[in-house]
């Protein structure tokens, strides 16, 4: 009975979101303000009962209920509770759910917080999002319907397959959701462009109530890229932190156009410049989004990241996207041409800078979708199968984003509309003589002239920190009178001081690490050491333990540094009973400038097994680097500004 109130529960919700987009739409175009008010009244009911089928749902994973199809092929009687609440957003067809109750709360958010915009232009961006949903909620009740019941209770089966051991960890808990919110926020600002351009009203005020919407969508996707990031290092055991999968490609690709359009976004605004650049943007930004989705769910690549198989789905996700861009574009083809210019500026400026910081963020972003489409196209052609891996994207890559490095540091110094090469040089000069000599002598003095080789991202990440601070020092300290005065910096500096030495710190831990870390593979006997990285490792043994759905190996491993016992680590080869499947959980031990990690292999007999230890010098740094970029986020978005 509870699987049916949840399908009728989704039935309602569509039948709420047609109404929020059909009559608020008709409303704004005949000027009929009861038709218009309707908007805020379905987007809250599309909302409660989303969340109705959500606990519906839920509460068959609780109680399991294994004549849900979906229950019975993830989860378990014996997963723990926690992992039976996840396991929600585990598959694909609860993922899709989660995905649609998500974009419910943001509708919402926006119908709260609008009040004080033009009633029209409420109720089109309200009734653009509810679009939106009627797109995901017809894909989720016709292909992926997450309460399908068996057929017959005789094929019910008496417990479930278990929820995919490498989701069973508290990643799961955290990384969907913030990915999610990132995705689904961009459909904020790609509401906003759209119902600018139903008004043919491109001007600076829709991109002043986009830009806070775009910040929280911006910073959730951070988050949730950071969160990834960090859950494919320390579980899958290869120790690395990105591979370039496809899948992560699909969330990496609408953060960097997000990038690009928050920066446009706060030319828009200010100056009333690149009006149609930052509509464009926003159509992209969303559109990746809806890329990465049907990435994930049709079925065309294989990655320990995606949800479905079933081409129908595919089909199904590329009509959508196909509707959703072709609308888009043929609105920007219709309107973009009776926009102005907008505000002018000089070659040398602060817009010019930051138009071509967008330039080659979206440059970036074509060279990341050409590697991860092109095995597709050519498969789809019948000219084989080909993989395009980490050495093209990390080549291709960095010598794209490389000058966007010296960009970032210099952009925020050079003066709106016009500037000189005269005074940019003063501002820099030494600054720029500082980063070359530390960015030579740290690493030279630290490691000797193996060091060098980092020399480019030492200097650049010196020289943004450098230049980021100088830059808030002249921002802080003015004077009057000859006397020195204090200015009170809103918030969106504070923001933007604080990402940009994120990606400083970023820069770093990309660098030392991928330059100097170490990994060995070997067998390792009882009581006999390993020197790696001036520690040694000593194994002593294994035991059997027994967790709540899966039996363990687990192994010990003393690390001395100089005679002196500095941890001991006990990394697990774990067994789960219900998918037959053997897991690696890797132990950690964690520092502000290196991590020891080890990952246990296969016993190779007379108590010795094959283990892999790596020493990875600032690798933490990465991950600081992403939490400082979100930070810097969160505090764009509390500015006063945005709270009025």
């Amino acid at each position: 009975m509870i699987p049916e109130l949840g399908n009728f529960a989704l039935l309602l919700a569509l039948s709420l979101a047609l109404v929020q987009t059909i009559f608020p739409l008709i409303g704004a175009v005949q000027k009929i303000p009861n038709w218009m008010a309707v908007a805020r009244p379905a987007a809250n009911g599309q909302l409660f009962f989303m969340l109705i089928a959500y606990a519906c749902l839920t509460y068959a994973f609780v109680t399991n209920d294994f004549s849900v199809l979906y229950v019975a092929n993830h989860s378990n009687t014996e997963l723990p509770l926690i992992y039976q609440i996840v396991s929600v957003w585990g598959g694909h067809e609860g993922s899709l759910l989660l995905w649609t109750l998500m974009l419910g709360f943001w509708t919402v958010a926006v119908a709260i917080f609008s009040r004080s915009l033009p009633q029209i232009t409420a109720t089109r961006v309200i009734a653009v999002m509810g679009f939106i949903s009627c797109g995901f909620l017809l894909f989720m009740i016709f292909t992926s319907n997450p309460f399908e019941r068996f057929a017959t209770m005789a094929q019910v089966p008496l417990d479930g397959r278990d929820l995919n051991p490498l989701l069973q960890d508290p990643g799961l808990v955290l990384h969907p959701p913030m990915l999610y919110m990132g995705y689904v926020g961009f459909s904020v600002a790609f509401s906003f462009a759209i119902a600018a351009l139903l008004g043919g009203k491109l001007d600076s005020a829709w991109a002043k109530w986009s830009r806070p919407w775009t910040l929280v969508a911006w910073v959730f996707l951070t988050l949730g890229i950071a969160l990834g990031s960090w859950w494919a290092y320390y579980e899958l055991g290869w120790g690395g932190w990105w591979f370039w999968d496809s899948v992560e490609n699909a969330s990496f690709m609408p953060w960097l156009v997000g990038t690009a359009l928050i920066h446009s976004l706060a030319v828009t605004e200010k100056r009333g410049a690149f009006k149609n650049w930052t509509v464009l943007l926003a159509i992209i930004a969303f559109s990746l989004s809806l890329l990465g989705t049907f990435l994930v769910r049709s079925g065309v690549l294989t990655s320990v990241h995606a949800f479905a198989t079933d081409p129908a789905r595919g089909v199904f996700i590329l009509a959508f996207l196909g509707v959703v861009v072709g609308i888009s574009l043929l609105l920007y083809a219709w309107r973009a041409p009776t926009v102005g210019i907008g505000g002018h500026f000089k070659m040398l400026s602060k817009e010019t800078l930051l138009f071509i910081n967008n330039i080659i963020l979206l440059v970036a972003c074509g060279a990341v979708l050409l590697g991860t489409l092109y095995p597709l196209f050519v498969d789809a052609l019948g000219m084989g199968k080909i993989s395009v891996g980490p050495p093209y994207f990390s080549v291709v890559f960095f010598w794209i984003i490389a000058p966007l490095m010296v960009l970032i540091g210099i952009g925020p110094m050079v003066r709106w509309k016009s500037d000189t090469f005269i005074n940019i040089f003063t501002k820099t000069r030494y600054i720029l003589f500082i980063s070359v000599a530390l960015g030579l002598l740290l690493p030279f003095a630290f490691l000797g002239q193996d060091g060098l080789v980092v020399f480019p991202g030492v200097a650049v990440a010196i020289w943004i920190t450098l230049l980021s601070i100088q830059h808030w020092q002249h921002k802080l300290i003015f004077k009057v009178d000859e006397q020195k005065k204090v200015r009170k910096l809103s918030g969106a500096f504070y923001g933007m001081f604080t990402a940009h030495i994120g990606i400083a710190v970023f820069v770093v831990g990309v660098t030392l690490s991928n330059s100097f870390s170490i990994e060995k593979d070997v067998r390792m006997e009882i009581d006999k050491p390993l020197e790696l990285g001036g520690y040694s490792f000593i194994f002593t043994g294994t035991k059997t333990i027994k967790g709540p759905n899966y039996n363990a190996e687990q192994g010990t491993f003393q690390v001395l540094q100089e005679d002196e016992l500095i941890t001991t680590l006990h990394p697990q080869k774990r067994f789960y009973w219900t998918k037959q499947m053997p897991m690696t959980e890797a132990a950690i031990d964690w520092g502000f400038t290196r991590d020891i990690y080890i990952a246990l292999g296969e016993p190779l007999g007379d108590s010795a097994w094959s283990v892999r230890v790596y020493y990875k010098p600032f690798i933490r740094w990465i991950w600081l680097g992403g939490l400082l970029m979100a930070l810097g986020g969160f505090l764009a978005v509390m500015d006063r500004r945005y709270r009025r």
